[in-house]
């Protein structure tokens, strides 16, 4: 006889609330690496500088022209704490004035430039014939290096701080605007972007709405990469001369009185390059802390 196979009887499956998934790891986002490690410590440095600038009026004991009857080359002391310099003039005082002129060219020039340029960035990419003439644009200001340009534009302008600001701005404008290109080749291949399209989205639309948002943190980076350079393209101008106008004091001319009263008055750059330092690492941290926290 041919064996017949018998069905096993069915064994029911308890059915019970099906598990959650997994959340999904979240990284950092850019505010929380401000907040914490480096980028806390960057953020205090800069904003015990910033500080002292926007306070410098009431902290200041004396003008920053203001002639001291009696105090000529004095060392650090109670009356004046980075003592004076050869025309009796307080040290203390003049740096924090002159961290006011750097804040200018820092929190002014640079978010400018970063705006011109990326402007520049999302118009002109978009299209073969205007993006090729913005990179040749940008290849021509990236051939002057900094002081070159300084020297070039002192001829036309002048010395002084609007010199400064506009050289920064011409150096940041090719910066931006080769980022913001990189991000609209990479973003506009996107099927999203492609989605869009199809259903009539103009280039402008596309702009706004994907290219920009997804160049933020690319562009948040930078910024703080070029503000610690602008502290150093200040610092060179003033100390050739074609930045500030003296009287007026600024970190960089502060810093070139104090390598020229070298051997009489050796304190006298202490204070400026202690405040050019905390700046600049400050800038540098939080940047750092921001790119790490992109790349988590």
């Amino acid at each position: 006889m041919t064996d017949i196979a018998v069905a096993e009887p069915l064994v029911p499956v308890p059915v019970g609330p099906v598990p959650d998934d997994p959340a999904p790891v979240r990284r950092p986002g850019l505010l929380h690496a401000l907040v914490h490690g480096r980028g806390l410590v960057g953020l205090v440095l800069v904003g015990a500088v910033v500080l002292l600038g926007v306070l410098g009026p009431l902290l200041a004991p004396y003008g920053p022209t203001e002639q001291v009857a009696g105090a000529n080359l004095l060392g650090p002391g109670p009356g004046h704490w980075l003592g004076t310099d050869e025309l009796n003039r307080d040290i203390w005082s003049r740096t924090l004035y002159g961290i006011r002129a750097d804040l200018v060219v820092v929190f002014a020039a640079v978010p400018v430039g970063a705006v011109l340029g990326v402007l520049l960035g999302l118009v002109t990419s978009w299209w073969s014939v205007t993006d090729v003439i913005a990179q040749r644009a940008f290849d021509l200001l990236l051939a002057f290096p900094a002081l070159i340009l300084g020297i070039l534009l002192t001829a036309f302008l002048g010395p002084g701080l609007l010199t400064v600001g506009v050289v920064i701005v011409a150096l940041e404008i090719p910066v931006f605007g080769r980022l913001v290109r990189t991000a609209v080749r990479t973003v506009r291949e996107m099927p999203f972007v492609e989605a869009s399209q199809v259903v009539g989205a103009g280039p402008a639309w596309v702009l706004r709405k994907h290219v920009l948002p997804n160049s933020l943190e690319p562009l948040t980076v930078q910024l703080a990469v070029s503000m610690s350079v602008a502290v150093f393209v200040e610092g060179a101008m003033s100390f050739l001369g074609l930045g500030v106008r003296p009287p007026h004091p600024s970190l960089g001319s502060l810093i070139k009185d104090g390598v020229r009263l070298l051997h009489d008055a050796p304190t006298f750059a202490v204070g400026p390059l202690t405040v050019v330092v905390a700046l600049v690492l400050g800038l540098l941290l939080i940047s750092q802390s921001l790119s790490e926290a992109r790349r988590a």
